[in-house]
């Protein structure tokens, strides 16, 4: 680790000085991703053994440690739209790649002292993967870059993958990929025991174990380059990361794992139109047959769209914000059917303070897909709040690893459900109980909020503030959705009118 710290810190100071010609911290990970796969592509062409060609002269490493000056900048940008033009990994890298650093002396600089004096292929695949994801931490921080938006915290991940226990002969997929997190969390798990593994085996877990769907063409790059520098994938195979919008279409595919925390908008841009028959009209029209109900909410399409692309018998965990469990309209209509047709069997509640993205609670739903079936599947929802009387910031209290402990160990991971034992945090409630709640509403609670009475101890100034913007900026969310819903129904009135 002190090696990636070396790096991290190394590349991390250079981003400080670009900042000043405007470059952002997620522009300049960008930019780290071209160079970097250029370097590493001239070290395998030059390598003693099995040398391997991935990248064709005209657009080599070379041509950027011969050039300088403002020929160096021309022979960047000349690259980086050539191999936007390459099938593959190469083409899911460099898709839409643009030339950010407008100072040649400063480009020079970062292609000589930062990466070129680094041996990147023989650093091991531990330390400059690590390097690059303690970049793209530290990117998160960087509120203003907007690169939080693409982050889940490490420990939740973590926790998550603990909890479904992916293995070398699971499928991983995640349709909200952002930078890759929980697919590479789900590698590093299954490739515990890697000296037991066989060929195909090992063959599987690098280049068929992981799939990823993601929007933004900068997120994707950055997702493909950091399962490439931990060793998942190859340079000149097909990309493990499709850019393209996961709610569009059915995608055909099915996988045993579903590990994913959704975009936290509201708002759909596409038009849902679903086995109902009701459409939801937006910015474009498309048609989800698959779909069990029609909603510009775009954490229930998401959660439909993984109810449709799991396997028989396969497992998600599912980061959805609160009004998922509560909303009513479609999102009854979902729930309904995910505690019929799926087996919903865990739920996490999450504290407040956790995520960049402000004004965000949020849980962790835990569900298997079943087969068709004459009873419901979802026999009880055994529910952990990790909210109530939980007090975390991203900068004085940020969630850690050890503060999932007692919820991985309530969920026992590996061991039959029915040996689950009650705790004060972790409750059980049967099919009929949650279907005779008001709209099947999963909003449960039970602890008694100890902040709301024992005055002489409470939390600290900055935490109430925190929570308090959180709770406004929630509310505000569902009077805009609200308000919404009110327009678009007197618009439809007004036209029936005339």
């Amino acid at each position: 680790m002190a090696d990636a710290r070396r790096l991290v810190d190394k590349l991390w100071s250079y981003c400080n000085v670009l900042r000043d010609d405007g470059v952002g911290t997620l522009e300049y990970t960008e930019q780290l991703t071209y160079l970097l796969f250029l370097k590493m592509a001239h070290e395998r062409a030059h390598r003693p053994l099995k040398p391997e060609k991935i990248v064709p002269d005209k657009f080599s490493w070379q041509r950027l440690l011969d050039a300088d000056g403002v020929q160096l900048e021309f022979e960047y940008t000349r690259i980086l739209l050539g191999l936007a033009q390459q099938p593959g990994t190469l083409g899911t890298i460099f898709r839409k790649a643009q030339n950010r650093i407008q100072d040649p002396a400063k480009l020079k600089r970062l292609i000589h002292d930062l990466i070129d004096a680094e041996q990147w292929s023989q650093a091991g695949v531990d330390i400059k993967g690590d390097a690059y994801e303690s970049l793209l931490s530290k990117g998160a921080e960087d509120i203003k870059s907007g690169a939080g938006q693409y982050f889940t915290p490490r420990p939740l991940i973590q926790a998550m993958v603990h909890c479904v226990d992916p293995t070398p002969a699971d499928t991983v997929t995640d349709p909200a990929a952002g930078t890759g997190g929980f697919l590479l969390a789900a590698h590093e798990h299954a490739s515990r025991d890697a000296a037991d593994l066989d060929p195909s085996q090992r063959n599987h877990l690098r280049d068929g174990f992981v799939h990823g769907v993601e929007l933004v063409d900068g997120t994707a790059r950055l997702a493909a380059m950091n399962l490439l520098l931990h060793g998942i994938g190859q340079p000149n195979g097909d990309s493990l990361i499709e850019v393209k919008d996961s709610l569009i279409a059915d995608p055909g595919r099915r996988w045993t794992v579903c590990l994913s925390n959704p975009p936290f908008g509201r708002k759909s841009s596409l038009t849902m139109v679903g086995a109902d028959g009701r459409e939801v009209r937006e910015d474009r029209e498309i048609e989800r047959q698959d779909f069990v109900v029609t909603t510009s909410n775009k954490q229930l399409n998401f959660l439909q769209h993984i109810m449709t692309i799991l396997e028989i018998n396969g497992r998600a965990a599912v980061v959805l914000p609160d009004n998922v469990l509560f909303e009513g309209g479609a999102g009854e209509t979902l729930r309904r059917r995910l505690l019929r047709d799926f087996d919903l069997h865990t739920m996490l509640r999450l504290p407040t303070g956790i995520f960049y993205a402000q004004g965000v609670k949020a849980n962790v739903l835990f569900f298997d897909k079943k087969p068709a079936a004459e009873r419901p599947w979802t026999d009880r929802t055994w529910v952990y709040d990790l909210r109530t009387n939980q007090h975390f910031t991203l900068k004085q209290n940020p969630l850690t690893r050890a503060a999932l402990d007692a919820f991985v160990q309530c969920y026992a991971p590996g061991r039959p459900r029915a040996e689950r034992v009650e705790t004060e945090r972790f409750h059980a409630f049967t099919y009929d109980e949650l279907v005779a709640r008001d709209k099947a509403n999963l909003d449960i609670t039970w602890l008694r909020d100890e902040s709301l009475e024992d005055l002489d101890n409470l939390p600290a100034p900055e935490v109430i503030a925190r929570e308090i913007v959180e709770d406004l900026t929630a509310a505000l969310a569902e009077f805009e959705a609200v308000a919404v819903a009110l327009q678009k129904a007197g618009q439809t009135s007004s036209g029936e009118e005339t």
